[in-house]
């Protein structure tokens, strides 16, 4: 397990060594007083998503999507407002469990700017999900 060392002086100097490990790490340190902030972009959500679509789409929620366009019986085109740096990211499809809604999903035709979703039913044929929720992580 590697570790992040903070050492300083009386100078007001601040040394902070990472690992080496790819992506971006930022640590923002206040001047004086207040909040240290820390972000990373590898493994973030760089997008997600709620929407119903049953017959139309309307999105309820959502972050770096530009849309979402009903295609067919449980068949969803997902926008991003902000294009993935390549097409390995990962989508993560969650659906409603109620009567009657499909039971499996699955993300496809992966793009840097979307990626088609199928919602089917237990027969696995394509069906209709009244609520869909998609996270996206990415390097």
């Amino acid at each position: 397990m590697s570790s992040i060392v903070i050492s300083g002086d009386t100078s007001g100097a601040i040394t902070l060594a990472a690992p080496a490990v790819s992506g971006t790490n930022t640590a923002t340190l206040p001047a004086a007083t207040g909040t240290v902030l820390l972000s990373s972009t590898v493994g973030q959500c760089k997008a997600w998503v709620n929407f119903s679509g049953s017959g139309s789409t309307t999105v309820n929620s959502s972050f770096n999507i530009s849309s979402v366009t009903y295609n067919s019986t449980g068949v969803y085109t997902v926008n991003f407002s902000t294009a993935m740096s390549n097409a390995n990211y990962a989508p993560l499809v969650t659906i409603a469990t109620i009567t009657s809604a499909p039971v499996l999903a699955r993300a496809y035709n992966l793009l840097v700017g979307s990626f088609q979703i199928q919602t089917l039913s237990s027969g696995f044929g394509l069906q209709d999900s009244p609520l869909t929720a998609v996270s996206v992580f990415s390097a």
